[in-house]
């Protein structure tokens, strides 16, 4: 009986094994495709009042809900572990920040490319309308779990995410393995904004 039992247990882990490695996350291109794009991604912030702390995505949510104002547009995902006290991407202050990140990214050629991001803090990224990077919690600058994806045409795919900072250094950065390709930093020059 406990053989048939651990036999059970198995089948089990093995099919919830292969079902989370699946197909790869079809992306939708735009539609319409944009054109006239400028450079970078668009960014707006929202800031912990003094003496509460982001810790979660639905505490970036709050506070992004309760008055989030226009920043200075990214130059694209690539912005290093910070020192400590110098400001979170292009916002005014180093700790407690939230943003949402809204644009567009440009894939060169169709194909199976895996991608993922590096983050300090939390992270939810979508690209296509499907969820391609997720952390949600507090770590220093390191990579979330890789997805792959399958974008079945050339051109521009919408991009947003929610980002959060709480305390001490910050960073948030993309890479991507393009078909036949390793692991590399993407480019700036990939990201586009109405």
């Amino acid at each position: 009986m406990k053989s048939v039992f651990i036999a059970a247990v198995a089948a089990l882990g093995l099919a919830f094994a292969s079902t989370a490695i699946g197909a790869p996350l079809k992306l939708e291109p735009a539609n319409p495709q944009p054109g006239g794009l400028k450079s970078g991604l668009s960014v707006k912030y929202g800031y912990a009042a003094q003496g509460q702390h982001i810790k979660k995505l639905s505490d970036a949510r709050a506070v992004l809900s309760s008055g989030a104002q226009s920043g200075k547009p990214l130059r694209g995902l690539d912005y290093r572990d910070t020192n400590i006290g110098e400001n979170t991407l292009t916002s005014k202050r180093a700790e407690n920040v939230a943003a949402s990140v809204n644009g567009f990214i440009r894939f060169d050629k169709p194909g199976i490319y895996e991608i993922d991001f590096f983050t300090n803090d939390g992270l939810i990224a979508k690209i296509g309308g499907q969820r391609v990077g997720y952390f949600d919690g507090r770590q220093t600058c390191d990579s979330t779990v890789v997805a792959e994806i399958e974008v079945p045409s050339a051109g521009w795919y919408d991009f947003n995410a929610i980002y959060f900072n709480r305390l001490n250094t910050s960073c948030l950065m993309m890479r991507w393995a393009t078909p036949g390709g390793g692991m590399k930093w993407v480019p700036n020059n990939v990201f586009g904004r109405k």
